[in-house]
């Protein structure tokens, strides 16, 4: 049943999961209410207000705004995880393995080095520098990689290697030598949202959207990379203008996720992994149901952290690194084993 209807079954897995999200908190809120208190938002439809007005507030004005963000920014990392993993050929890419959250955490902190306002704009300096890190990161990476004007994957991986540990040093070196709020910095480096409310999820959602919908339209590309890029090149593929566009899109996507909501890892090379093993290696099914799978991924481990040490909140980062690093040994283990046969 499972593997017959894999968009049913990863659809049903993410709305039980949005809502079991939004239910858990310091104060638990009926599932039954939830819906009330949503349908009753919907022009037309009156429903007696016969619960309490603080569960309105909380949900429409924390818990939702929230969850959204959290669903947004799974699905961006499990789609350009799947995109990565496609483009280099290899299970074990992520969104992160040309520097990219090096890149987006050296922005973040950067600045947060600044003696900002404590207004709104200000607040918003820190996904701004996020998002301008990466993009910075990603342009030096690929001018860096190109060699006789084309984008060789080792030279690429090398430099996003050597981009990202120079961008990870520079982190240290701004924390540890300038007057910012540590807490905050580390939180964001551990998958910390720097942001509450609809703010971030109103700047997020047309750039996330624009994002996974392109690396959506991109799985036939990337079945024909598959083939290596000169039997690519046989079959019609402008391979050099199919990896810009697919690292220029998954790059920008992981950067707007990693922005409004910290760094967060293993998602994108979990999710995908699950995936193919499941549902098989066709990228035009895989990438779609990444997004649903990195969605559900991530509402989960952000669930986790906040049940862990209730009251108290883990950052999300946290608990994908304790989840993910055992799976990236055990991709690893098996990617070996079936070498070794």
């Amino acid at each position: 049943m499972i593997r017959k209807r894999p968009y049913l079954m990863n659809t049903i897995l993410l709305l039980t999961a949005f809502v079991i999200s939004i239910a858990l908190g310091a104060v638990f809120i009926p599932p039954e209410t939830i819906f009330r208190i949503l349908a009753a938002q919907i022009p037309g439809i009156n429903i007696n207000p016969d619960w309490p007005n603080s569960f309105s507030a909380i949900i429409l004005a924390v818990r939702l705004p929230h969850t959204v963000l959290v669903v947004l920014t799974g699905a961006a990392l499990g789609s350009s995880g799947a995109a990565y993993q496609g483009l280099f050929r290899n299970p074990l890419a992520d969104p992160y393995l040309i520097g990219v959250a090096s890149g987006a955490g050296l922005g973040a902190v950067f600045a947060m080095s600044l003696n900002w306002p404590t207004n709104l704009l200000g607040f918003y300096l820190v996904p701004a520098g996020a998002f301008v890190g990466a993009i910075l990161t990603v342009v030096l990476v690929y001018n860096l990689a190109r060699v006789n004007g084309m984008v060789p994957m080792t030279t690429l991986i090398l430099a996003g290697v050597a981009v990202g540990a120079f961008a990870s040093a520079m982190t240290s070196f701004l924390m540890l030598r300038t007057d910012l709020q540590l807490h905050r910095a580390i939180s964001f480096l551990l998958g910390g949202s720097p942001m509450a409310g609809w703010n971030p999820v109103i700047a997020a959602l047309p750039y996330m959207l624009a994002g996974m919908g392109m690396l959506s339209i991109s799985g036939h590309m990337l079945n024909v990379l598959q083939f290596g890029e000169e039997e690519a090149k046989q079959m019609g593929l402008n391979v050099d203008r199919a990896k810009i566009f697919i690292i220029v899109t998954a790059s920008l996507t992981t950067a707007v996720a990693v922005a409004f909501s910290g760094v967060i890892g293993f998602i994108g090379l979990i999710v995908p992994h699950m995936i193919r093993i499941l549902w098989g290696a066709d990228y035009r099914r895989l990438v779609p149901l990444s997004i649903l799978g990195g969605g559900s991924a991530l509402l989960l481990a952000d669930m986790l952290a906040r049940i862990l040490l209730a009251p108290s909140t883990l950052p999300v980062g946290i608990v994908t690194a304790l989840a993910g690093a055992p799976f990236f040994l055990w991709i690893l283990r098996r990617a070996k084993r079936e070498v070794f046969w």
